[in-house]
């Protein structure tokens, strides 16, 4: 039986990925950090707030930023924390030339240059605006470089966005999301994938954390207002652990905390947007490897196999499972390769493409799931959303249409998925 049947109604949550939204944080208290990673490391600096490890703000690591820095000749000035990732620290800013809110993701400095993610970026950016599917993908603003104590920093300006549809869910009393927002949802991140995919474009990373709420009108409230709905930013000093003052510039004087803003999600909202592209790529620049969820990841990356666009294909199969039932369709805690190729073939049907039977072999160390736990796709689908816990305003024969849905994305030889202009034209997709 899969490792968290007994749970089918908690919600299990994917690997938190920093992007141009906000976001909350989900780490290691900085003083924790700072006595738990290797010996190796020299550690000098603690703070008491939750966030970036402080052992990074060094030549090659993160810049040091305050509230109210401004940057690029004064053009943003920096009003608080959205979030942090290995690579980047991301922040709330005011575009002091247009007179709007921005999201700023700053990179460390010993990151190569973001060669790959701003081609995709500025060839989305020359997409007209009209284009179907446009407004739900993450446009890149501006891009700069910022020169610090710790070395040169690329700076990729976005708009602001609300939370994850990840971080809703969780949220939520039940974390089911009701089916016409589910719906909604789904058909906004179909008509994005479309635009990307019919400009060979790929975007790598689709899961729930990867697609986040619009605010509306966000741009027409003052700075006062604005900060008041991101909330007071609480901030810790950064101190020496040898107790002598900070006088370093290489370190920030004090922490910010990530702010977390929710959005109410009533039943019907106005968009969602596809971001981060950190990971995506342009048909002729394909990534040797991708760090996406395992519970999300496509077979052909599992086999080391080409890749190209339909990737997004099968992680937006899993997509669509999850918006249903709060859950992707495989285990996403204490799992394997092995493991994971295992309950794709048991929950699919498909046969495993030739190419990679000997590589599945070599790899499958442990035993098929038993025949007695044996669930296909669409029993998976009903028993969760039936069996568990939240509202369950689909009908059965909803989820029949809906796993077929899925089914045409879940197939393991990539040729044999359904585009996303095809899902699109599905029927159930056309009715309110």
């Amino acid at each position: 039986m899969r490792l968290y049947k007994l749970g089918a109604c908690c919600r299990v949550g994917l690997f938190p990925r920093t992007s141009l939204f906000i976001q909350s944080s989900r780490a290691l208290p900085s003083r924790l950090l700072s006595n738990t990673t290797s010996h190796m490391d020299q550690f000098t600096h603690i703070s008491d707030v939750d966030a970036e490890p402080l052992h990074r703000y060094n030549e090659g690591g993160y810049h040091p930023v305050h509230l109210g820095d401004v940057l690029k000749e004064g053009r943003y000035k920096i009003l608080h924390k959205l979030g942090w990732g290995s690579y980047s620290t991301v922040w709330a800013a005011g575009d002091q030339r247009l007179q709007a809110y921005v999201s700023i993701k700053i990179s460390v400095s010993g990151q190569k240059p973001h060669s790959r993610e701003l081609a995709v970026l500025r060839a989305v950016s020359d997409v007209p605006s009209d284009t179907p599917g446009h407004r739900y993908l993450m446009t890149m603003l501006d891009h700069f470089q910022l020169d610090g104590p710790n070395g040169t920093h690329d700076c990729l300006v976005s708009e602001v966005l609300g939370q994850s549809v990840a971080d809703y869910m969780d949220a939520s009393s039940f974390a089911r999301l009701p089916g016409n927002i589910a719906k909604a949802i789904a058909k906004h991140t179909l008509l994005g994938l479309s635009l990307l995919h019919s400009h060979n474009i790929g975007h790598g990373d689709i899961h729930t954390r990867n697609i986040a709420f619009t605010i509306p009108q966000i741009n027409t409230i003052p700075e006062e207002v604005f900060l008041r709905k991101l909330g007071e930013p609480e901030t810790a000093p950064v101190h020496r652990s040898d107790g002598q003052p900070l006088l370093e510039s290489h370190v920030p004087k004090y922490i910010v905390r990530p702010t977390f803003y929710p959005v109410k999600v009533r039943s019907s909202f106005e968009s969602i947007k596809i971001i981060d592209f950190g990971q995506s790529f342009l048909r002729h620049d394909v990534p040797h490897e991708f760090h996406n969820p395992l519970a999300v990841r496509a077979p052909e990356i599992i086999f080391k196999d080409k890749v190209d666009y339909r990737m997004d294909l099968w992680s937006m199969g899993c997509l669509l499972f999850e918006l249903l039932v709060a859950q992707p369709p495989f285990d996403s805690i204490m799992t394997t390769p092995a493991i994971l190729v295992g309950q794709m073939l048991d929950t699919t049907g498909d046969e495993l493409p030739d190419r990679w039977k000997e590589q599945w072999s070599a790899m499958s160390a442990a035993p098929l799931p038993s025949e007695e736990f044996s669930y296909t796709l669409q029993g998976w689908l009903e028993e969760l959303y039936f069996d568990g816990e939240g509202g369950k305003d689909l009908s059965r024969e909803d989820l029949v249409r809906v796993g077929k849905i899925i089914g045409r994305l879940l197939r393991l030889e990539p040729s044999e998925r359904a585009s996303a202009a095809e899902i699109l034209q599905d029927d159930w997709f056309a009715e309110d």
